[in-house]
Parts: structure tokens; sequence; C-alpha cells
């Protein structure tokens, strides 16, 4: 059995569903596992419908439902000639409950409402794709992931119960599959052992093909994207790329732990753990080779990878008494970091200062400032630059901080790590 992943992007329209289908023809004597994220930027539009219940505006909320209605409703007439009502049925029931949920008691806790909301996302485009893959005379089936992914009662960002999800897969998933050659299911979402909705968080799709393929001991797992395969740098910022055909499992990890977008950050570790490699596709042109990640560590280091985050803030804490950052300052300063959420990308101290670099959309700069400016000097740099280069050199290093400020730089054996400003 194998796990195939498929992401919004590859389920974004008719011809979208149509060009999996023709994917999916191409393993006629396989058992596929498919998981299939909401299409296109649904789940963005679920979001503004959550941001509409809880600002209780009934006339934003309706017109956001009824976009979202009118573009699932138009990819399905691009998909089935005559009016397949069993489908349409069931869609319809999803939007009346959408529809209803407005006039019923909003949640007290709202990540709970959001796990409960957006998950119709990927609910819907499953059976869209699950009836026409049926339609299409493949041998498949819907699977209900809420069925097979036992979450605990973290709303948004749901912690995997192992042992039951392999339980509970090995009945079901397997089950299935023993029944028809493709099952279809839900990324993203899981359940509680009380049977409630929750989520594995944001593009935590892959998240589930790793999980699945833990748990049911799957061949490999196929991620199909929009992009050749995993490459060493992000075409929008690089004009020239090269492609990753082949790297580790660890080399995987700490590419996406520093910012690589192809895949989640979670969903290495699983695989990891039983050795099953993982590929990276193009769903565009699924002849071409893709990447591979495996326990083959052999070529990880023959391309350098370059990784960028921007709108960065470097902030530095300085105790306005000029006792030295030792571990009683850091202790006070981590706690009110971790009430804020703040999530740190790179952080550096000496005797006298402590500094982080976080992202700037994702912190309060004020809150900061007042929770900690009575024991604390606060200085920050706004529009900072943070670049990640894996297996660097001397020439790298210096090409990249060219016509730029490097305000911080950290090295290791293998990984440079640069504050870069655009000089004035």
């Amino acid at each position: 059995m194998k796990v195939f992943k498929f992401g919004g992007a590859s389920v974004k329209d008719a011809a979208a569903v149509k060009n999996v289908s023709a994917i999916i023809s191409r393993y006629p004597n396989e058992k596929l596992l498919v998981v299939v994220s909401a299409m296109g930027k649904t789940t963005n539009h679920f979001e503004e419908l959550i941001e509409a219940l809880y600002d209780q505006n009934h006339a934003v909320y309706a017109g956001i439902l009824d976009e979202i209605k009118t573009y699932h409703c138009d990819i399905m007439a691009g998909l089935f000639a005559d009016r397949h009502y069993t489908l349409y049925e069931e869609i319809e029931s999803y939007f009346d409950q959408l529809g209803q949920l407005y006039f019923k008691p909003l949640a007290e806790n709202r990540s709970f409402q959001y796990d409960q909301i957006v998950a119709f996302g990927e609910l819907i485009s499953s059976k869209i794709l699950a009836a026409y893959l049926v339609d299409q005379n493949h041998s498949a089936s819907w699977l209900d992931a809420k069925s097979i992914i036992r979450t605990d009662n973290t709303y948004q960002e749901g912690i995997i119960d192992w042992n039951k999800t392999q339980e509970l897969c090995q009945t079901k998933a397997i089950g299935l599959l023993n029944q028809v050659d493709i099952a279809v299911t839900q990324g993203f979402i899981g359940h509680t052992a009380e049977g409630f909705t929750t989520t594995l968080g944001r593009e935590g799709s892959d998240y589930t093909a790793g999980i699945l393929a833990f748990c049911c001991n799957a061949k490999s797992v196929t991620i199909w994207k929009d992009v050749a395969g995993m490459l060493n740098a992000d075409p929008k910022y690089f004009s020239q790329t090269q492609l990753l055909e082949a790297i580790s499992f660890k080399e995987a990890i700490e590419l996406s732990y520093y910012g690589a977008s192809v895949i989640h950050p979670k969903t290495v570790q699983p695989l990891q753990q039983k050795n099953i490699p993982l590929y990276v596709r193009s769903f565009l042109d699924p002849d071409a080779k893709g990447t591979i990640i495996s326990a083959n560590a052999d070529r990880d280091s023959q391309i350098p990878s370059y990784i960028v985050k921007y709108g960065q803030v470097l902030i530095t804490f300085s105790p306005k008494d000029f006792s030295f950052i030792a571990e009683k300052q850091l202790s006070e300063i981590f706690a009110v970091l971790s009430g804020l959420k703040v999530t740190i990308n790179v952080m550096q101290n000496s005797a006298l200062n402590f500094s982080i670099l976080v992202d700037e959309k994702k912190i309060d700069l004020e809150q900061l400032k007042l929770k900690l400016e009575n024991t604390y000097h606060l200085k920050y740099n706004k529009g900072l630059e943070l670049v990640t280069i894996r297996h660097y050199n001397t020439a790298i290093l210096d090409e990249m901080k060219a016509s730029k400020t490097c305000l911080v730089e950290q090295k290791t054996r293998t990984t440079a790590r640069i504050v870069l400003k655009n000089l004035a």
C-alpha cells in the first residue's frame, strides 16, 4: 500500500481533479490511500467565515458561505455530465449545517469552533474526489479521517494518540483497502475520544500522510506538488535553483525546521521511524523524477540549500540594573515570550544583552514592552532578513552579505544563519 497526498492546488478546479484521476490511473495495480486537502484557497475562506461568525455579521457570513458553495458547485458541474444526486445531496447537507451554525450559540473556545468549521473544506473536497474516481470506474471509496486519526483535545494543534490511531488505521483503513483499491480521506483533521473534530495545525495535510503511512506500514508516501520536487532555494526569490534529487530524512527535517515550505515540519519524523521513503513529485509533470527522501545521506552535502525569511525583527533586552544576563533573567524573558506565544527564529546572548529574532507579524511589540520595560531596556531593528544556508562555504556567505549589513552571524559545521539589513 502507498500513500498519496494531493494539496489544495492540485484540486483547485475541475481540470485539476481530472488530472488527479489521471495520475492515479498510472498506478493500476496498487493499493492507494489518498489524502486530499481543501480545494484551492478554501481554508482561507473558511477562516473569513469564522471571523464573520464571531463578529455576528450575518450578511458577511452568508455571502462568504455562498461563495464557497458556488465555487464547489462549479467544480462538480465541470466533473459530472449529469447531476450526481447522492454527491449533491451530501454537499448540500454540509452547507445546510454551516448555514444553521450561525444561529447556534458560539463556542467559548474559539479554537474548538475553528476546527468544527474549517474541517468542512477537506470533507467536501474528499467527497468530490472520491465520487469522481468512482465515476471514472476506479475501485474507490471515501474514508472519514475522523474515524481513524485520534488526537487529544488541543484544538487547532491536535496531538496524535499514536497507539489508538494505529489500532483504528489497521481495522478501518486497511479493512477498507481490502475491499477497494483506493481509499480517499482528508488531510489536516482528526477527532477526540469524545468524537469532536480537531485539526493538526495549518498546512497539516502532509503530516496526515506521514501519520497514515506510519500507522498502516505503507511502502512509501508521495506528496504531489506544483513544483518539480524539493529545490535548494525558493524560485520566487532566487533566479537559479537546483533540484535536490535525493536527500536524507535528517536533511529534510533540518530544512523544514529552518523554514523550507515544501514539506510540513512534522511529516518526516514518523516516516524516518519506519524507514518509509517520501517522494516529492510534480502533479503538473508526473513523469519528472522529483525528490526522494530516505535514510541515505550520501548526497546531502552536494548542493547548498538557501532558506530566507523576510519581515524579521531583532529585539535586544538589556537589564536596567546592569546585572548580567544569566539564568534568572532568561527565565523571566522566556516566561513572557511563552505567554505571548512568540516563536523565536534565532537567539543570541552576551554578558549584558539577550537578542531574539522573530517574525514581525507574529509579535505584539507593545505588549512585550509593557510586560518587560520596568526591568529591561528594549531595542529593536525591523525589516530584516534571516538567511539560513545548509552546506555553506565562505564564498557563499560573502555573496549573501554583499551590499548588506550583517547584524548576527551564527555557524555550525553544516549550517550558517545570518541576519541581514539592507543598506540605506
